[in-house]
C-alpha cells in the first residue's frame, strides 16, 4: 500500500485525484498505476483500469487469478466491474467512496452473487492517508 500511496501522491501532483494503485503477484509487484484521466481526457484512465492493463500485458493473460491490487481509494463501478472478469483474487483499499464505491459502500459488485467469479475485500488499510490525500486535493482545487 505504500507505492499506491506514492502513486497517488503523483496524481495529486500532477492534477489527478489521488488514486494510485498497485497489482501483486506471488509478492512480486507486476504493474502500478495512478489515475490519468486528465492526461488521457479519458473518464476510463482510473489507476485501477491502467493497472489491469499493465498487469495483462505483464502477466500475458487475461486473468489475474493469484493477484492482489490494492488501491487507495474503493473502486467505483466500472473498474469494480473489470477486476471481476479479470477474476483477481483480492482487493485492498483505503478509504471508502461515498460518491461512487462498488466494493461495499454504493454497491457491492465485487461480491455479487449474481456474477461469475466473487472477489476477497479488504478495506480501511491506510485508510487515514488515503482520505488525507483526497481531501487535501479537493480543498485545494475548490480553494476552500
Amino acid at each position: 500500500m505504500d507505492k499506491a500511496l506514492e502513486l497517488a501522491q503523483d496524481a495529486a501532483r500532477a492534477g489527478e485525484v489521488p488514486v494510485g494503485c498497485v497489482i501483486v503477484k506471488d509478492d512480486h509487484v507486476v504493474a502500478s498505476s495512478r489515475n490519468e484521466v486528465e492526461a488521457r481526457s479519458d473518464v476510463r484512465a482510473h489507476a485501477e483500469m491502467l493497472a489491469i492493463e499493465r498487469a495483462s500485458e505483464a502477466l500475458s493473460n487475461k486473468y489475474l487469478a493469484g493477484c492482489t491490487l490494492y488501491v487507495t481509494l474503493e473502486p467505483c463501478p466500472m473498474c469494480a466491474g473489470a477486476l471481476v472478469w479479470t477474476k483477481i483474487d483480492r482487493v485492498v483499499f483505503g478509504a471508502m467512496d461515498p460518491k461512487a464505491g462498488a466494493c461495499g459502500t454504493l454497491f457491492n459488485v465485487i461480491s455479487s452473487p449474481q456474477l461469475n467469479h466473487r472477489v476477497e475485500l479488504v478495506h480501511g488499510v491506510r485508510e487515514q492517508e488515503s482520505e488525507k490525500l483526497l481531501k487535501e486535493f479537493f480543498r485545494d482545487k475548490r480553494g476552500t
